[in-house]
């Protein structure tokens, strides 16, 4: 392999952030138990936010929105403010949440410097994005940071002519098939996968993937095996 530029994803890649999202989505359940079930709400959140993501995009701001309108349809828009302010108070929490590494990241990265190009490409809430990677420390092992707005094979070109690189010069490292693999596999490049234990529901797929440059592991050590 001749990778020129291999970039990481940064949620549930390099530090960890869904756990965050469950446990705001638990206290947005507790809020409205008397209005129906667990997982009704959770697939009204859902819903939700799978109809923004056009006009919001990804995001704890564009998630707390999405709970605010599902709140309004759970309670037929009867719901008082102080609610709607325990439901901005939630996204809050969320903004503020430390930054945990994944294991082995920051010996990876160190091992990598200097003999590839690293990028961050992850999507979400742009400060949001930034303020991790601030606080966790690994800003200076990166060439480029790329807060994206969707990670779609256009998504992914535009990106690649910024940095002057061949897909077939770019491995993308990810947890998630659906934006961190297929998109890149796609346009030529190459798709690793890391999976991590718990995956938003947005981002499932329901097939394997198979492709020559279609790679998985359970470690990101195990990434040495393959460059």
């Amino acid at each position: 392999m001749t990778q020129k530029i291999i970039a990481f994803d940064a949620d549930d890649t390099l530090w960890h952030n869904e756990p965050y999202f469950d446990e705001a989505q638990a206290k947005f359940c507790e809020l409205f138990q008397d209005f129906a079930s667990k997982q009704e709400i959770l697939q009204l959140i859902l819903n939700h936010q799978v109809k923004n993501l056009p006009l919001y995009g990804f995001g704890i701001k564009a998630f707390t929105l999405s709970m605010i309108e599902a709140a309004l349809e759970l309670t037929n828009h009867q719901i008082n403010g102080a609610v709607i302010e325990k439901i901005i108070s939630i996204g809050k929490e969320l903004l503020e949440k430390p930054v945990e590494l994944m294991p082995n990241v920051t010996a990876v990265l160190e091992q990598l410097k200097g003999k590839y190009k690293l990028v961050v490409a992850t999507k979400g809430d742009l400060k949001d994005q930034h303020r991790k990677l601030h606080d966790s420390g690994l800003g200076h092992y990166f060439h480029h940071i790329e807060v994206m707005s969707d990670k779609t094979e256009i998504d992914y070109t535009k990106m690649l002519k910024r940095l002057e690189c061949d897909p077939k010069d770019f491995v993308m490292i990810g947890n998630s098939l659906k934006s961190d693999v297929l998109p890149v596999l796609n346009i030529g490049g190459t798709g690793i996968h890391i999976p991590y234990h718990t995956t938003w529901e947005y981002e499932k797929i329901d097939f394997e993937i198979q492709h020559d440059n279609f790679k998985a592991i359970a470690d990101l050590n195990e990434i040495f095996q393959i460059l």
